[in-house]
């Protein structure tokens, strides 16, 4: 019966995100960005739960994925379509009503990015460009930020901070850009010296400023691996 249990909880994950794509359609963002946080923990889990009851299957790896597709690629292209189409600010988005249409090119390049991964070999300790939860997260984070820290919306959530950042990220979803994994052999600072920098001025940034650090971390993770490509390993 236990060997059931991480699939069971990756369907949570995406459960979650259908959801959420209802909140969307509802107005519900925040309620929405919650849901994304539910589903990464469950996405968490269902990885170590597999491995500690050894049991991890090629279903289980499928079914993953395309969780992943809906909560982490679906989902969050949704949040950013509905923030373009009503942005925060009532700043209109120009005379092109179909561009806020561009925000479901994140699923697009989700869909690709969980693609390759499924079949990269090179992704075993690292990742190959963006992971998707990482994307979802930054996105989960801009409703939150707009109920519970209004003072950083006007310029986190302008219409085209919110085209420029769904155009960069599409590219680095799929970009041929090493990145650092979280996954430590050991504990020695020497070999995981940046994982333990990143680790440190993350929980410092999420002190300070709460939701709003989200897409800084996620920024910071990235900068940092393209930096000390040594450390990517």
């Amino acid at each position: 019966m236990l060997k059931h249990l991480p699939n069971a909880m990756t369907c949570g994950n995406l459960l979650c995100g259908c959801l959420g794509i209802v909140q969307v359609f509802e107005g519900e963002l925040a309620v929405a960005s919650w849901l994304i946080l539910l589903a990464a923990v469950l996405d968490f889990l269902d990885g170590f739960v597999a491995r500690a009851l050894r049991a991890q299957s090629p279903i289980g790896k499928e079914l993953d994925s395309l969780a992943d597709c809906v909560t982490f690629g679906v989902l969050p292209a949704f949040i950013i379509f509905s923030l373009l189409r009503n942005p925060a600010d009532g700043a209109p988005v120009g005379n092109a009503p179909l561009l806020p249409y561009l925000a479901f090119s994140l699923a697009v390049f989700s869909a690709l990015r969980l693609a390759k991964f499924n079949i990269d070999t090179r992704q075993s300790d690292s990742f190959i460009g963006v992971p998707t939860p990482a994307n979802a997260m930054v996105i989960a984070s801009l409703p939150l930020i707009l109920v519970y820290q209004p003072g950083y919306s006007n310029w986190i959530l302008n219409p085209y901070v919110l085209y420029a950042y769904t155009l960069l990220m599409s590219y680095l979803l799929v970009a041929e850009l090493p990145l650092f994994a979280l996954k430590f052999k050991s504990f020695g600072w020497q070999e995981n010296r940046i994982k333990f920098i990143f680790l440190i001025i993350s929980a410092l940034l999420l002190l300070i400023l709460r939701f709003a650090a989200v897409p800084l971390i996620i920024f910071l993770y990235i900068l940092l691996s393209v930096f000390a490509p040594k450390q990517n390993a």
